[in-house]
Parts: structure tokens; C-alpha cells; sequence
């Protein structure tokens, strides 16, 4: 199965659909979760620093047999590792931790106000020497976003923030569109809080997918790239088989009204 890309501001080509690693308390499954996914035609892997789980996300590279340039590799720095020279130490331990020479896409995990802009620098540093394919931010919204770009040299190709039809905020979307900036988005289930939501029931019913299928479809279908989380082999091919079936307009409108800021992570304004 061939997975839908999309190709950021600076021209690299990244996938729409990944498998996303935060998995606390499971992380002696995690290398078996990349293998499924990879086996399922899966090649974004989504990971973190305070994910703990960097090197088992190599192991299951390597089981895989795949090359390194058939992945796309996303890892972050987290926040008490950031500011201009910690980022560039945080970024040395996570090449040791993947066992690569480079990543695809490396993120400022949350906007810590005090050390954001040297961080973003950091990272700049690193794309300038080629040690990144591309660089971006997380958790960021329009606030983090503007002062960013008052004295940013480069673009984040990408901001990843939480995304679902409960924590939906369409301004966020736009000023990124706007800004050549590609959303993308974590938690697409909501870690299974609505999966009993009678309206997303009957949506799923109708379409003959299950309710999860219908929210990675969703946030795929809103141009976001969408990386849900699993660990279970049947739940990961799931999670990858909505390439078969559109939501319609009146459908996607539909989801779009069941916003009622439902999260699972912070709440990124805390961080201005």
C-alpha cells in the first residue's frame, strides 16, 4: 500500500499517514509496533526524546529490513533539554538513541517560553548543516507562531499540535496554510475517550468502519498529517486502512461541530 505525501515549504516529501510512539508504560512494545506498521506500509515514525523509547524505535527499523532513506524519522527535544547549545547536546543523544546520522523532521516538542527562540536557532543550526532534513514546532499556536516569525530565518515546515474533531481549531489550520506552514496532527483518537459517542457511532456505522478509521480519516481529509497511536497489530492495520473510503462534505462539516475542546495533552496557550 502506497501512502498519500505531502512535500513541505522546503521542498522534502513527507508522508500523510505515520505511526505515532508515546506509549507509557509500553515501551517493550514499541519496536513491535514499528515493525507491524512498517510491515503494513507505514514509513513516517513518530517519536520524542520524552518518549523514552528513541532506541527501540531503531530496533524495530532494523528488524524491518528498510532502508534509512525509505523512512521518514520524526523526533523532538523536550523541554529541559532546551536552549541553543542543550538542544544541539539533546539532538547528539537522539542520533545515538535512532542510530542514524540524520532525521527527517526535528521538532520543538512545547513552546517553554524562556529558551524557545534560542532552541528554534538550535535548530536552524542544524538544518544549516544538513544534519536535518527539516525543522519545525509543536504544540505551537498563533501567539508562539508570530513571535517566532518576527525573527526566525527559516519557515518551520511543520507544526504538529493535538487534532481531532474535539479539539478542532480551524484559525490554527489557516495561519498555518497561510504561512507555508503544514499541520500536522497527534492524538486523531482522542485515546479512545469518544469512541462511544453516538453521533461518531452512527457516522461509522454508515460508512462500515470503525469510529477510529473515521477520525484518522477525518483529520486526513482536512489536509493535517495524522499519526495515531497503538501498540495492538490488528489496531495499527486498522488505523492504516482508510485510504478506501471518503467522508463526505456533509459529513466532514458535520464532525467538524463536535468540538468541545476534549484534550489529552496541555493546552498550549498555558505556554505564552
Amino acid at each position: 500500500m502506497t501512502f498519500p505525501t505531502t512535500t513541505l515549504n522546503n521542498g522534502v516529501e513527507m508522508p500523510m499517514l505515520g505511526l505515532g510512539v508515546y506509549a507509557p508504560g509500553h515501551n517493550q512494545e514499541v519496536q513491535q509496533a514499528v515493525e507491524w506498521a512498517l510491515e503494513a506500509g507505514c514509513r513516517l515514525i513518530d517519536t520524542a526524546a520524552a518518549y523514552y523509547n528513541e532506541h527501540e524505535v531503531a530496533d524495530g527499523i532494523q528488524a524491518s529490513g528498510l532502508s534509512r532513506r525509505e523512512l521518514f524519522i520524526t523526533t523532538k527535544v523536550w523541554n529541559t533539554d532546551q536552549g541553543y547549545e542543550a538542544t544541539l547536546r539533546a539532538f547528539d543523544k537522539s542520533l545515538d538513541k535512532l542510530r542514524t546520522d540524520y532525521v527527517d523532521l526535528y521538532l520543538i516538542h512545547w513552546p517553554v517560553r524562556e529558551t524557545r527562540l534560542d532552541t528554534w536557532r538550535a535548530l536552524e543550526r542544524l538544518y544549516a548543516d544538513e544534519r536535518v532534513r527539516a525543522i519545525g514546532v509543536s504544540n505551537y499556536y498563533q501567539p508562539h507562531l508570530d513571535e517566532l516569525m518576527a525573527q526566525a530565518e527559516i519557515v518551520p515546515a511543520v507544526n504538529q499540535i493535538e487534532f481531532s474533531p474535539y479539539c478542532n481549531l480551524p484559525e490554527v489550520l489557516d495561519y498555518c496554510r497561510q504561512k507555508g506552514i503544514q499541520p500536522e496532527g497527534y492524538a486523531p483518537l482522542v485515546r479512545g475517550l469518544k469512541r462511544n459517542d453516538s453521533r461518531l457511532v452512527a457516522l461509522a456505522e454508515k460508512y462500515g468502519k470503525s469510529t477510529y478509521q473515521l477520525l484518522v480519516r477525518w483529520s486526513l481529509q482536512h489536509g493535517v498529517v495524522t499519526i495515531p497511536k497503538s501498540v495492538k497489530q490488528d489496531r495499527i492495520r486498522e488505523n492504516f486502512d482508510v485510504l478506501n473510503f471518503a467522508i463526505s462534505v456533509e459529513d466532514m462539516d458535520l464532525m467538524d461541530t463536535f468540538h468541545d475542546n476534549t484534550r489529552i495533552a496541555d493546552d498550549p496557550m498555558d505556554y505564552l
